[in-house]
């Protein structure tokens, strides 16, 4: 019976196997020599992340909280975003602080799709998250989120400088968790997403629409069981 010499078949032959991946030990050790190891999309992130700059933009008792964060006390310039721009279109950090009314809703929309991608949206206070205790009120939104994508969400009454600094802390983080390619990739880097969002306009009784179904569904009703 012929047998086959082990040397000639592929599958017995020696595997290389990959190298071994950095620690971040041995990363932090090679910083302090001055050699940096990195990948685009950390570059990518990291850039993005510590250089999100917020529109000069609030509408009630919460901006408020939002302009003392920027004070010397609480200084938000040590996380990269002192720069407060006056133009939506210089801005990539939508601060909604304070009680959306229906009345203003579209002109909040109308900033959003002003600014450029990459774009990111911070619900701030309870009356930008739900409605606050306007919520049963006529003339108030119940969220923000219900035609933009929101991000982070600041609960509160109003929140402290602290908590904005948190949820910025937290954008930071969720900015640097993403990939450049594939499902988890940011909304500005795929096709699926829209950029824009529909400005409602004012009907006989509400907004028309009422809600963007591109980012909002409404939740299931609960059921109580006897």
């Amino acid at each position: 019976m012929f047998k086959r010499d082990p040397e000639d078949c592929p599958l017995s032959q020696e595997v290389t196997p990959p190298p071994p991946a950095v620690t971040e030990a041995e990363r932090d050790e090679l910083r302090r020599q001055g050699i940096l190891l990195t990948s685009l999309q950390e570059l990518y992130t990291w850039g993005n992340s510590h250089s999100v700059w917020p529109l000069n933009f609030g509408l009630a008792c919460c901006a408020i909280e939002m302009i003392a964060a920027s004070m010397a006390k609480f200084d938000i310039a040590r996380f990269g975003s002192e720069v407060f721009r006056p133009s939506p279109r210089q801005a990539d950090l939508l601060i909604v602080s304070g009680t959306v009314t229906k009345k203003m809703a579209p002109q909040v929309i109308r900033l959003w799709n002003q600014m450029p991608e990459p774009k990111y949206c911070i619900a701030m206070g309870a009356c930008a998250i739900s409605g606050g205790p306007f919520k049963q009120g006529y003339n108030v939104l119940k969220g923000i989120d219900r035609f933009i994508p929101v991000d982070i969400y600041i609960p509160g009454c109003p929140p402290r400088p602290e908590a904005l600094l948190h949820g910025l802390v937290q954008l930071q983080k969720k900015i640097q968790g993403f990939k450049l390619t594939g499902p988890d990739a940011p909304r500005h880097l795929r096709d699926d997403q829209p950029c824009n969002c529909p400005v409602p306009e004012f009907g006989e009784h509400d907004l028309e629409p009422p809600a963007n179904p591109e980012v909002w569904t409404a939740p299931p009703a609960i059921v109580r069981k006897d």
